[in-house]
Parts: C-alpha cells; structure tokens; sequence
C-alpha cells in the first residue's frame, strides 16, 4: 500500500492562486503527455507518487488527453483507486472541456450542452464526485461568451467542480469573461495558458497585466516549450524523442534560431549551478501573477530535476537582466 513521504509539504513552496484562498504548489504535474492509453501505467503511477512525495499535489487533465482521447482520466482514476484515493482531500485535480471530444455538433468548442456532458464525462472516467477546478478549455468564436460562462457557473453550483478557469483566452476575451464570471459571484480563479522563454505572446498581449490586476491566479502550460528548453535536442533529435515518434512537437520548430537560443540559455544556465530546464521553470514563475507552472514528465528524473531547481532558489537581478538580453 502506498504510503506519502512525511516530509512532503516541505520540500516547495504554495502560492495562493489570485485572491483565492486556495493554494497551488509552485510545479503542478500535468497529464497532457505520458499518461494515456498508450504509455505503461506502472510508469506512471511511479511519476505520480514522486510528484505527491515532493509536495506537488495538483493534477492537471484535460477531457481529450490521452491518447487515445479520455484515457489519462481513466488513468487518474486508476491512480485514485489504487494509490490516491484516500489522499483525495489533499490533491487539487483539474481537467478542461473546449477542444473536439466526440463527433458530432456537440462534442466540440463551449456550448452549454457540451461543457456540461464533457464535465459528467470526466467524472465518471476519475471516479469523482467534483473536480477542483473545472476550465473552459479555449475559447468559442460561435458561441455566446455569456453562454460558457454561465455553463461553468452552472457547473459550481451543482457541485461538480470547487472553482472554475479559463484556458488559451486572450487578453481581451479573458477581460470579459472575468466580468461576466464576477457579476455572476462564480468562483473563478485561475486562468491557464502557454508561456515559456520562447513564447512570450500572452505577455506581449497584456495578459499578465490583466491577471495581476484582477487577482487571478495564472499558470503556465510548456513552460519547457515541449522540451526545447531542456538539453533534450541541444545536440539533435534522439531516436525516442516526441519529434522522432511524430508527436506535438515537429522537427520544423527546431530551427537554427531556436536551438541556438537554446543553447546560449543552456550555457548560461551551467554557469549558474542550473540546468536549462531548472532556469525555464524559474524564469516562467517570475512573470507577474503567476502561480505554478505545469511541467510533463515521462521519467521520474525530469521530475525530480525540476523539484531540485526549485530548491536552488532565484537568481540575482543581473542575471535576469543578462536572460533578457539573450530571449528579447
């Protein structure tokens, strides 16, 4: 029987998440990749209990992960019966409903009628009775703002989920929505999205500005930019990267610009006592309002790697400075 490291809650930090009251781990384990249907349970059940031995407690899923679509649910279901489940009041798990799920005009984007069912769905594949927060996955160019909102307000209510989020929105959209969700007193807290040293849009757009400003809490998908921002392909493409198995990330994004960029930060890093993927995860925590940043792992090693740069603590104006310099 799996039994939790005693010293869990003393290996990273919390940050309240906006003016919530609820407070994420500083790396939150994310479900996109490495825990479908395809990949071997018992790996990841072993990054599973690393994760919650060193303090991570939140778990983020989505409807369509896998793959196959659905099946990482399933797998956090399984961990849940096996290992978690009488830890539940310690875990803070997520998933998302916005992108296509089944066929059909009802299994795609954010209507009521599929936020809603995505919502029953995922459930029933964990096993749970609620979620802590429920997102909006991305937003609907064809549906009424108002008419996603209201679903995820509809969805707290019912008692399904604790708070809600919103993912991949725009400055703009994320405004409006953050009004409607207000007006409607509906817990809305955190908003997700894409953010890394190599992808600065959000930023650029005023996203964070508006999150701080607001009190949301913010949290970072990619913060490793699909393992650019590691040593991973600083000297090529290995033969069992996602690149060579023809995963999200394509061999076209890996340009003589990027990897150079890499591999200067890489440098910089080692000089700092840092690996390049410790010093990504250290930059993306600085940005303003952020909370967490979600991190993939397919070994446990990559894990702990980023709990130990945690450890390591920050880095001196200068250096930011100099990283500055080097991403701009």
């Amino acid at each position: 029987m799996y039994s939790p490291s005693n010293e869990r809650y003393s290996v990273i930090p919390y940050r309240r998440c906006g003016a919530s009251g609820l407070k994420l781990p500083v790396i939150s384990l994310g479900f996109w990749h490495n825990f479908g249907s395809v990949d071997r349970y018992e790996n990841c059940r072993e990054i599973a209990r690393a994760a919650f031995d060193h303090g991570i407690t939140h778990f983020d899923l989505a409807n369509n992960y896998g793959p196959v679509p659905g099946s990482a649910e399933q797998t956090m279901g399984r961990l849940l019966k096996d290992d978690f489940g009488v830890w539940r009041d310690e875990l803070v798990i997520s998933t998302k409903a916005g992108y296509h799920m089944w066929e059909g005009p009802y299994g795609d984007f954010g209507s009521r009628k599929y936020l809603m069912a995505s919502c029953d769905q995922s459930l029933k594949r964990m096993g749970l009775d609620y979620v802590d927060i429920f997102y909006h996955h991305r937003p609907d160019p064809e549906t009424p703002l108002e008419e996603s909102m209201l679903a995820l307000d509809a969805i707290v209510r019912s008692g399904k989920a604790l708070y809600v989020g919103i993912s991949n929105y725009p400055a703009p959209e994320a405004a409006r929505a953050i009004a409607m969700l207000r007006d409607m007193k509906t817990p809305f807290i955190i908003h997700q999205m894409r953010c890394n040293m190599l992808d600065r849009n959000h930023e650029r757009q005023g996203l964070f500005d508006l999150l701080e400003r607001e009190k949301v809490g913010g949290i970072a998908f990619s913060p490793l930019a699909q393992g650019i921002l590691t040593d991973r392909y600083l000297n090529g493409i290995p033969n069992d990267s996602r690149v060579a198995r023809g995963g999200y990330l394509k061999a076209a994004q890996l340009t003589d610009e990027v990897l150079d960029k890499a591999r200067r930060l890489n440098e910089f890093a080692q000089k700092h006592g840092r690996s390049l993927a410790q010093l990504a995860l250290l930059w993306v925590l600085k940005r303003p309002g952020m909370t967490s940043a979600l991190i993939g792992a397919s070994r446990t090693s990559q894990l702990l790697e980023a709990v130990e740069g945690i450890g390591k603590g920050d880095l001196e104006t200068e250096a930011w400075n100099e990283v500055e310099k080097m991403i701009s």
